[in-house]
């Protein structure tokens, strides 16, 4: 971003990670801008430059609550496990799984939205009657992490326009952006009512 200090980054550990998805190698990356400092967990199967189009590639914001116990108030779990499947099928992919609870606002911060919602508000509302944006996530993490790859063109698996924006931006073409929807059941469907009309998220099929 213009006027931001240098953003340096730098790979704490790496290992071999198998899962039921298949075999992933496991990356641990700092990151630093001034006096911020952002960390990320990052999964890579296969050759990631053999894909003509470029690799599939998940840009995934932290979510316990959807991707550990399984919440049907968001959609974060099932997009992950779609993604994973996907880039299994494929043989190839890179997860970059960034420490972004709740859209930027923590993990306790998201519970007080929830209470919020229990009380009518939807998810933008919420944030903002917390005093926060609806989405306060900066992707420069997983820009600067895509260039250590080598990464010049990836197929982002995404419904939100801003991150396919955010890739751009960084200099990394997007050759297709690949839809990632979850079925929209019980509390779910407002959740993705609202990420469509409020947010510009494109969740063809629903």
């Amino acid at each position: 971003m213009p006027g931001s200090a240098v953003f340096r980054l730098e790979k704490v550990a790496e290992a071999d990670f198998p899962t039921e998805f298949g075999l992933f190698r496991i990356y641990g990356f700092e990151g630093r801008s001034g006096d911020r400092v952002e960390e990320a967990v990052v999964l890579s199967m296969g050759d990631l430059s053999r894909p003509q189009d470029g690799p599939l590639v998940r840009i995934h914001s932290q979510c316990l609550t959807g991707d550990v116990f399984h919440s049907l108030r968001c959609d974060c779990q099932a997009q992950l496990e779609q993604s994973l499947n996907r880039m299994a099928a494929e043989g190839c992919g890179l997860l970059i799984y960034e420490h972004q609870e709740g859209r930027g606002i923590g993990l306790l911060n998201k519970l007080k939205a929830y209470e919020l919602q229990d009380h009518g508000a939807d998810t933008v509302e919420a944030n903002e009657q917390l005093g926060f944006e609806a989405d306060l996530r900066n992707y420069e993490l997983p820009a600067e992490i895509l260039r250590y790859f080598c990464l010049h063109k990836v197929r982002l698996l995404s419904n939100n326009p801003e991150k396919v924006q955010a890739v751009e931006r960084a200099g990394i073409r997007v050759t297709e952006r690949v839809p990632c929807v979850a079925e929209p059941v019980g509390f779910r469907e407002n959740y993705l009512r609202t990420k469509r009309e409020k947010m510009g998220h494109l969740l063809e099929g629903f």
